[in-house]
């Protein structure tokens, strides 16, 4: 299972990075500009901290992949980690609007993907929990 911990977490590490492109991506300059200046900047600053987080669960995971499987602490790290990525996936099929990507191939490509791994990460983590 270590090597599982290992590939999501160089993955999550990258997904961490791809979140810099965002702003230019999904055109934040001109979609954001009608907000106030504090909804624009939380949604600066709450990618960054997303990113952020997304880093340092990747990190954790390549790092400190023996201890979250062998330790109580780390097993409970897991545990949270599975109900996060769990919930997660809960809200790419139950939340994101089919309209975003139904019809669009990059779209649906990155959908399918993006499922597939929150899939993949929440199996993973909860079968190490329930070892």
């Amino acid at each position: 299972m270590e090597i599982h911990l290992n590939i999501i977490g160089y993955m999550l590490m990258l997904l961490a990075f791809i979140h810099i492109i965002f702003p230019k991506y999904f055109n934040w300059k001109e979609e954001l500009k009608h907000l106030s200046l504090m909804n624009r900047q939380m949604m600066f600053v709450h990618t960054f901290f997303i990113a952020l987080t997304v880093f340092l669960m990747g990190l954790a995971l390549v790092l400190e992949s023996d201890d979250l499987i062998n330790t109580k602490l780390g097993r409970k790290i897991i545990f949270c980690f599975a109900i996060f990525w769990s919930i997660r996936l809960f809200m790419q099929l139950f939340v994101y609007s089919p309209k975003l990507w139904k019809g669009k191939r990059f779209e649906t490509i990155v959908h399918i993907f993006f499922t597939g791994f929150w899939v993949y990460i929440s199996a993973v983590t909860w079968m190490i929990w329930n070892q």
